[in-house]
């Protein structure tokens, strides 16, 4: 689906980010909310060989798979009049062109909020993706990650920061895959740094 297919008769957008965007999302927004979306897992199954990697060593960077028991917490950003097209094109090289995303339509729940929920776009990339790496255990995960650097900065610092967002904004949210990962790639970093001092 094309994200403009969504926006017939709208005059704002609800954007969903679950990885890089909750602590960067680098585009104007009207407001922003934590909370989550249904029927989908967070998997750092995705190839990154521009923002946090390159062609010899593509980063790792989350994607979400599908899965009916699962849901996924991050931050809903509502886009509002000339947002809507400036973040669209934003998001569209960022995640798209770049990123080998595809985007879909989800409903997102405000935490804490009981009312219906709202439609908002999000990107997924899939298993069809040329960039796509697949499942693989923490520890493997957590070495590619510690190692690789792309233009946008160290893989290592992307992990870091999704793990102390889900930490700090959703304190009550287990999220194993991540925090397994998080603790795989600080085993293998966190002695260099001791013996560098």
């Amino acid at each position: 689906m094309k994200p403009q297919d969504i926006m017939t008769g709208k005059s704002s957008l609800w954007i969903f980010g679950y990885g890089s965007l909750v602590w960067k999302p680098d585009f104007k927004y009207k407001r922003s909310k934590v909370g989550y979306i249904q029927g989908y897992k967070r998997r750092f199954w995705h190839g990154d060989n521009f923002h946090r990697g390159n062609n010899e060593l593509p980063g790792r960077v989350v994607t979400l798979i599908e899965d009916d028991d699962e849901c996924t917490w991050g931050v809903a950003f509502e886009v509002t009049g000339s947002q809507v097209e400036e973040s669209l094109k934003y998001l569209n090289v960022r995640e798209a062109v770049c990123g080998g995303y595809v985007t879909k339509v989800v409903d997102f729940f405000p935490e804490g909020e009981s009312h219906t929920p709202v439609q908002a776009l999000v990107y997924i990339a899939t298993a069809d993706n040329a960039l796509y790496l697949g499942p693989a255990s923490p520890e493997l995960i957590g070495a590619q990650i510690a190692v690789c650097q792309g233009k946008a900065g160290h893989n290592l610092e992307y992990l870091l920061r999704l793990a102390e967002f889900m930490r700090r904004s959703c304190p009550h949210v287990n999220d194993p895959h991540l925090f397994a990962i998080e603790a795989a790639a600080l085993a293998l970093i966190v002695p260099y740094l001791v013996a560098a001092n």
